[in-house]
């Protein structure tokens, strides 16, 4: 509908400006429509429509959203060559389509680069690198990140959390997961039942099911309610060890 009414617009000899464009690349982007949003960054450029930050980002989110990295990187170069300020947003949405495409390496890259370009990694940009490594099975950079986190002042949130802890699965490392659980609290940042289901999970699949069930009950003094995911988790766990199979009929 966006781009419908910005091709109408000459016809009723109204001429667009960049911020219809503007508008336009976003709707783009909120719709998924990648190729579309490209299409109209590059005609602002043949209309001599003066093309600024919040055009690139849009098309960068676009781009990032829709899974292509290498186009998402190569608008955020055209900016810097531009002598346009990205941002964090920028930043954000260029790491972001690393993670998509699993690029872990190029995302820790981009992140190191901030500063050069004298933007201020904030959480949002450690979360999309936190993504990225956990999608690349590195959970060791994934702590790395937090500690940088913590290190700059930054205060990982729920998000940083329990994608750190969803991590550890994939790792084994149900020691770490239940560690990472218990810092949440004293880095004045409250587990929710996301963040629990993470650590479930976690400890389910080393075959930990006392620390499971055990995790499953502190829900509860947590006044969180466990869920289907919840139980779900902690009763995979039976099927595992192939044994307790009574106690796992108490959680149905």
């Amino acid at each position: 509908m966006a781009v419908s009414l910005l091709s109408s617009m000459p016809r009723m000899k109204v001429m667009p400006n960049h911020i219809h464009y503007n508008a336009a690349i976003s709707a783009c982007d909120r719709g998924g429509q990648w190729q579309m949003a490209l299409s109209l960054l590059n005609v602002m450029l043949h209309v001599r429509v003066r093309r600024d930050e919040i055009s690139f980002n849009a098309a960068m989110s676009a781009c990032s959203k829709g899974g292509q990295w290498q186009l998402a990187l190569s608008l955020l170069s055209i900016m810097r060559g531009k002598r346009l300020v990205p941002d964090g947003f920028s930043c954000s949405s260029a790491i972001g389509a690393c993670e998509q495409e699993g690029k872990w390496d190029m995302a820790l890259s981009l992140l190191r680069s901030m500063p050069e370009i004298q933007v201020i990694p904030t959480p949002i940009t450690y979360n999309a690198a936190i993504a990225a490594c956990n999608r690349g099975g590195q959970w060791q950079m994934v702590l790395g990140l937090l500690r940088r986190m913590v290190d700059t002042r930054l205060i990982p949130n729920k998000v940083s959390y329990t994608m750190a802890i969803a991590g550890c699965k994939t790792a084994g490392q149900w020691q770490l997961a239940l560690s990472l659980l218990t810092a949440m609290p004293r880095m004045k940042v409250s587990p929710d039942a996301v963040s629990c289901n993470a650590a479930i999970s976690t400890c389910s699949a080393a075959r930990q099911w006392e620390l499971s069930l055990s995790l499953l009950a502190d829900m509860s003094h947590m006044r969180l309610v466990p869920d289907e995911t919840s139980h779900g988790s902690a009763i995979s766990c039976f099927g595992e060890v192939g044994s307790h199979w009574d106690v796992a009929l108490l959680l149905l």
